[in-house]
């Protein structure tokens, strides 16, 4: 039996990252539900797009989410026309298929050189869209400098 998955345009989101020093991301991310959102951090962009994802309720999670105090409503981000669709250092295009054991799953696709990968966690798409980033640099991995006097230089 042929199975199918359908993929839907609708839920997916556009991610521009307009700048990434020292592993901090900035841009904007487009979605049908709520428009253009700009962020100026990972921690901001995935607490944002966590809240988009509670509103709409696609896909729905399969836990609730625990928080230590009460939810404050949050403020909704101005929804401006989408004149500029293309990062200034990478466009990522995200599809979340499932919201299972706290996390997130589901593609991504690195739009600058038409690759796509899926991901099976949230830490998961942050280390593929961070390789990503740091490849556009040259920057392929961190090297930790070390002062171990044990090991001479070769």
């Amino acid at each position: 039996m042929l199975r199918q998955l359908w993929v839907y345009d609708d839920r997916k989101t556009l991610i521009c990252v307009d700048s990434y020093d020292n592993g901090v991301m900035e841009g904007r991310f487009f979605s049908p539900l709520r428009g253009m959102e700009r962020f100026s951090s990972l921690s901001q962009f995935l607490v944002r797009m966590e809240s988009l994802l509670e509103e709409s309720r696609v896909p729905q999670a399969y836990t609730s989410r625990r928080s230590f105090s009460a939810l404050l409503p949050q403020e909704r981000a101005e929804v401006l026309p989408i004149d500029r669709r293309h990062g200034a250092k990478a466009t990522f295009e995200l599809q979340i298929l499932f919201r299972q054991h706290s996390s997130w799953q589901g593609l991504v696709v690195w739009k600058d050189k038409k690759v796509e990968q899926s991901f099976r966690s949230v830490l998961e798409l942050v280390l593929l869209m961070d390789s990503a980033l740091r490849g556009m640099d040259g920057h392929e991995t961190i090297k930790v400098p070390t002062s171990d006097k044990r090991h001479p230089k070769e």
